[in-house]
C-alpha cells in the first residue's frame, strides 16, 4: 500500500536511503483517481526496494509548492540520496511509471 505523504513525514521518506516515488494528487482530480490503482500496485510490487507514496496537494500545499507542482497528477522520482531525478505530469500508464522506477533502481 502506498504511504500517505505529508509535510511531517516527507523528509523521513526521502532520507531513508531508498529511492522514493511521490504521487501529488487531489480527491477531486479525475486523472489522479485513475492513477491511484497504478500507484497502489507499484507500491506493493516494489515494497522494500522503493518507497512509494501519495501526497494530497490540498492537505500539504507547502510540499506541493516546494516542488513546483502546478498540475496534478504529478509523480516525482527521487534517488536514494533524496534528490529529484525525474517527474511525469498527467495520467500515465503503469508501464510508463514503472519505467521510471526501474531507472531509479539501476
Amino acid at each position: 500500500m502506498a504511504m500517505n505523504i505529508n509535510d511531517q513525514n516527507f523528509q523521513e521518506l526521502i532520507s531513508s536511503g531508498k529511492p522514493a516515488v511521490v504521487d501529488f494528487w487531489a480527491v477531486w482530480c479525475g486523472p489522479c483517481r485513475r492513477m491511484t490503482p497504478i500507484i497502489e500496485e507499484l507500491a506493493e510490487q516494489y515494497a522494500g526496494r522503493v518507497n512509494i507514496g501519495k501526497c494530497n496537494v490540498d492537505e500539504s500545499q507547502s510540499l506541493a509548492a516546494q516542488f513546483g507542482v502546478m498540475s496534478i497528477p504529478t509523480v516525482v522520482f527521487f534517488n536514494a540520496s533524496g534528490e529529484e531525478v525525474s517527474r511525469i505530469v498527467g495520467a500515465q500508464s503503469k508501464a510508463r511509471v514503472e519505467e521510471e522506477i526501474k531507472q531509479l533502481l539501476n
